[in-house]
């Protein structure tokens, strides 16, 4: 019913950004809460940043004030603008979608069980 592909990800410098978007289609994206979450090899997938249907952002404390989500509904697009990125955040990047819930308490918008809709995921590096 929704099918996510992100685009963006690659090689890049500590230091260096990244700007990953996230294109949905089959449904439009104006009523659904959107995240996006990473996953590194050997490690559990970890939310890094979602955006409810309303505009309220929410992060994980590793990115808070690094990473900035935002979407876009018109384009139907959420997007990652990553900055100052470090080694650490190197992995697969997964954009995630689920019909709007108005729940308001954070830590329900960093589970990835929330999630109906995933997309393939984009792979980011940084190099050190």
């Amino acid at each position: 019913q929704v099918q996510l592909v992100e685009i963006g990800g690659g090689l890049v410098q500590a230091g260096g950004s990244l700007r990953l978007s996230c294109a949905a289609s089959g449904r439009a994206i104006s009523n659904y809460d959107m995240g996006w979450f990473r996953q590194a090899p050997g490690k559990e997938r970890e939310f890094v940043a979602a955006i409810r249907s309303g505009g309220t952002t929410y992060y994980a404390d590793s990115v808070q004030g690094r990473f900035i989500i935002s979407r876009d509904n018109a384009k139907n697009t959420v997007f990652l603008q990553m900055n100052g990125l470090r080694p650490e955040d190197t992995a697969v990047y997964s954009c995630a979608a689920d019909a709007a819930t108005y729940f308001g308490v954070r830590i329900y918008y960093t589970l990835p069980s929330k999630y109906d809709y995933w997309g393939q995921g984009t792979q980011v590096t940084v190099s050190s």
